[in-house]
């Protein structure tokens, strides 16, 4: 170990960057979490890993400190959003979600999309919007609801990523619908 990764070391701990994200933050894998508890240890690490602390031992021990604000940072990312954080466990559960190209979903889901799909094309109304925006919101419950149970109750990662995926559909239909609603 040079003298300059020695010296971040001293500082940094015992923190790993190869750790996936929960180990990163301390928090057991899994879908819930204490929102609290995360940005109180993000804050923890961007203290311990902030640059300005190592202003004194070089540029060298700077851009180790700048690799791991960065580090921390992508983690936090990841662990704040309820559907990436489901995405990356079900990813470190050897099924990646893969929505690109894989986009097979039960038929009753393909209908309901295309049930949204005509209704936002003949909404013609404030409310109209408001009422597909609310059945949005109400699948997002269900299917979170549903995803923490898969992943945290059942470790069931193949279900779960199904359930990603479909939850990936409902948040970008949900922002078109927001979208539509912003220009009435």
């Amino acid at each position: 170990m040079s003298e300059v990764d020695a010296k971040a070391h001293d500082v940094l701990g015992v923190l790993n960057l190869q750790a996936d994200d929960f180990t990163l933050f301390g928090l057991a894998p899994g879908f819930q979490l204490d929102r609290q508890q995360l940005d109180e240890r993000w804050k923890q690490l961007q203290r311990q890993a902030h640059p300005d602390r190592f202003t004194t031992q070089g540029a060298a021990a700077q851009r180790v400190a700048m690799q791991w604000s960065v580090r921390i940072n992508e983690a936090y990312q990841r662990l704040k959003d309820p559907l990436k954080r489901a995405a990356y466990w079900c990813e470190r559960a050897g099924v990646p979600v893969n929505a690109e190209n894989n986009t097979a979903m039960p038929a009753e889901f393909l209908m309901q999309q295309m049930a949204w799909r005509e209704s936002l094309e003949e909404a013609s109304s404030e409310a109209e919007l408001e009422a597909l925006l609310q059945e949005t919101q109400q699948a997002r419950h269900h299917l979170t609801t549903d995803l923490q149970h898969r992943i945290d109750d059942l470790q069931d990662a193949a279900a779960a990523v199904s359930l990603v995926r479909a939850l990936m559909f409902v948040e970008r239909f949900a922002e078109e619908v927001h979208y539509r609603l912003e220009r009435f």
